[in-house]
């Protein structure tokens, strides 16, 4: 153990020496999510605003503005003109619009469908507008069954009532997931983490190139004991990366987590996947100019695709099922799912199985690449 505790510190050492590589550890995460979460929303707890153009008097208007103002999500904010709420879209100042003509039953949405808060915005106004379609429809069965207009508002308003009493239970479906910094924060720990970890995979290249890995097999020392040197100290960059995401966004944006134990298991799943693609980087380059070159547009890449950047609605449905090949579209789904109330491990066991299956299946190619590599000067 010895060996393996000079090999970390080493490889360690080296790293905090890297001023660029600690900038992107420890001041670039909270800089993305700190903007992309205001962007999607801020604080989980914050309302999003949507700007809403409306005649004075028209009942189906007014009775849809009551809807949205109801919801809690929601923050409703009158316009003048159908010109003045697409104006607020482009620049940001509303998440989504909705635009009610006089005397219409079709209705104009305005928002961005990049936009994390745009999307969730949609789905309040849908559920809106979707209440007072029904309440219509249900008054004119009711006018078509032979009742008066007054009877039927009366009877539309008692089933009204009726539903009201009924209590929704929610059993684990996506209800649109969480927005704003709940979702930037593991959306950027699965991010850095990754990229991070490809990075350093510089330091490990170089070790080979020089030498290093080599003069310490001439020492007394295993070959299993310096590979496993090796794989820790990118294992506990990857871990450090993580650890300090979900501190300081607990603290800092107020993100809650959900399950330790269920967080704990993904993010030490996702960080061994990361291992091992770091250690086979680093054991394939020939040089420590192409592993930074190499790896990071590699991370960007599969974060796109495993929707660490946006919302995978956005990204459609193609792109999103080639996501499922790569790990972090499975640790992205459990990370969120576990920020469910009631949630935890039995909750993501499906997908905390497959990211076993893929850390196994990374670290043991990496391992055997490198132990093959690791007598060569590169």
């Amino acid at each position: 153990m010895s060996a393996v505790r000079a090999i970390v510190v080493a490889n360690l050492l080296r790293q905090t020496r890297d001023r660029v590589g600690l900038f992107f550890m420890v001041v670039m995460p909270f800089v993305t999510i700190m903007f992309v979460g205001l962007a999607m929303g801020g604080a989980a707890d914050a309302r999003i605003p949507v700007a809403v153009v409306a005649a004075d008097g028209d009942p189906t208007a007014a009775a849809v503005l009551r809807e949205l103002s109801s919801s809690p999500a929601l923050e409703v904010r009158r316009a003048d003109s159908a010109e003045e709420v697409r104006a607020d879209v482009r620049r940001g100042a509303v998440a989504a619009g909705l635009v009610i003509p006089q005397g219409s039953t079709r209705f104009d949405l305005v928002m961005t469908q990049t936009s994390g808060s745009g999307m969730a915005a949609r789905s309040e106004i849908d559920v809106a507008v979707g209440k007072v379609s029904a309440v219509m429809e249900a008054t004119r069965a009711a006018e078509k069954a032979g009742a008066g207009p007054e009877l039927a508002a009366e009877h539309v308003r008692a089933a009204q009532a009726e539903s009201a009493a009924v209590a929704v239970r929610d059993t684990g479906g996506d209800s649109g997931g969480p927005t704003g910094f709940a979702y930037t924060a593991p959306a950027n720990l699965l991010l850095f983490t990754f990229i991070n970890s490809m990075a350093v995979a510089a330091a490990l290249v170089e070790s080979r190139r020089i030498g290093m890995v080599r003069r310490t097999l001439a020492a007394p020392v295993r070959e299993g004991t310096v590979l496993f040197g090796e794989a820790l100290s990118r294992l506990v960059v990857a871990a450090a990366q993580a650890l300090l995401i979900i501190v300081v966004s607990a603290l800092m944006f107020g993100v809650s987590w959900g399950d330790p134990l269920g967080v704990t298991v993904v993010v030490a799943l996702f960080c061994l996947v990361a291992t091992g693609a770091a250690m086979l980087v680093g054991a394939l380059v020939a040089n420590p100019q192409q592993a930074p070159a190499i790896g990071p547009p590699l991370g960007i890449v599969l974060g796109m695709l495993g929707g660490c950047l946006w919302p995978k609605e956005v990204a459609g449905e193609a792109l999103t099922t080639i996501g499922y090949l790569f790990p972090h579209s499975w640790a992205m789904d459990a990370l969120l799912a576990l920020t469910r109330p009631g949630s935890g491990l039995g909750t993501v066991w499906t997908e905390v199985a497959v990211l076993a299956g893929m850390a196994a299946l990374a670290l043991g190619i990496a391992l055997i690449v490198f132990r093959r590599r690791a007598l060569r000067v590169a």
